[in-house]
């Protein structure tokens, strides 16, 4: 870059002061000032081109597409949507959107049509592997117009565990430092559910997880589709002398799912994760993992056969 020849860009001149019609040190540290910003603002901007191998990149980041699977439950779409403005506080450099698998708009494929020729990473709002996540949006997002691909499920993680430990905190969950009180009490992690057995698993992962930041029992339980229901898991605990049950929510948003699982608890029930901050860090975590993987491969165009 090529300084200015004006007045202002002289150098400093001796301790005696300066001579008339010259600006004074101050004016000049001033526009010297002004000069080091404008090129480390240019500096940053060529930076921002350039990818970590030196290739050139876009300049802007993939945009960010929450994946939150929908809800008749009026109160889900306020809460994803504050989610998703809790990320966009986070990474305010990232495009941050919101897709529903179904029941809510916007849905998934039309938020996708919205990113057509962009490049979008799609965090699913789930928390385990499943159907919707191995199946239902990897294929929505094959169909898409956008170059999208798809994130890890929330869990397990540390950083969810951190959110389940918030939410439980906040509806009142004290487990006591006396030993009895710790015998006594035990949480029930209520998840979805899911016949996949991966699924299963990583509930089972996140349980063990969040008993190890609890000192006390935690045993997986399901809305639908696995065992035990939450009201079995209640029973089986009260019936090891473990009467101080409460429940912890592994859900993202109020729904049927979490209301039938806080509707078994025979004390405290947690409140959805929302958009608890770890929640929001979480989903920053696997969208930049997602960017530091290995872009799957996609399908060659197919050739067709020569007609002799």
């Amino acid at each position: 870059m090529t300084a200015s020849t004006s007045p202002r860009d002289e150098p400093l001149r001796s301790p005696g002061g300066p001579g008339p019609g010259h600006p004074s040190p101050g004016a000049l540290l001033d526009s010297a000032a002004h000069l080091l910003d404008g090129i480390g603002a240019q500096l940053a901007g060529q930076l921002r081109r350039v990818s970590y191998g030196g290739g050139r990149r876009r300049p802007d980041p993939p945009a960010l597409v929450l994946v939150a699977h929908g809800s008749r439950d009026p109160r889900a779409l306020v809460t994803v949507r504050a989610l998703r403005e809790r990320v966009r506080e986070l990474r305010p450099a990232v495009p941050v959107h919101l897709g529903h698998i179904e029941l809510n708009e916007p849905l998934l494929p039309d938020t996708l049509a919205g990113l057509a020729g962009a490049d979008a990473v799609l965090v699913p709002l789930l928390f385990s592997p499943g159907h919707h996540v191995k199946r239902d949006i990897p294929r929505m997002a094959a169909a898409a117009p956008a170059r999208a691909r798809v994130a890890a499920p929330l869990g397990p993680h540390p950083l969810l565990v951190e959110a389940l430990y918030g939410r439980l905190t906040e509806a009142g969950w004290r487990p006591g430092h006396e030993e009895a009180a710790r015998r006594a009490s035990a949480v029930v992690l209520a998840a979805a559910g899911s016949r996949d057995p991966e699924s299963a698993a990583g509930t089972r992962r996140t349980a063990r997880l969040l008993a190890e930041r609890l000192g006390v029992p935690v045993v997986p339980a399901y809305a639908s589709a696995a065992a035990p229901a939450v009201a079995d898991a209640v029973r089986a605990l009260a019936a090891r002398g473990r009467h101080r049950v409460a429940v912890a929510s592994c859900f993202t948003a109020p729904g049927r799912f979490a209301v039938q699982c806080a509707a078994a608890a025979p004390g405290i029930a947690a409140a959805p994760l929302g958009d608890h901050p770890a929640l929001a860090r979480l989903v920053l975590h696997r969208y930049d993992q997602a960017l530091a993987a290995p872009e799957p491969a996609r399908a060659a165009p197919r050739t067709p056969l020569a007609v002799p």
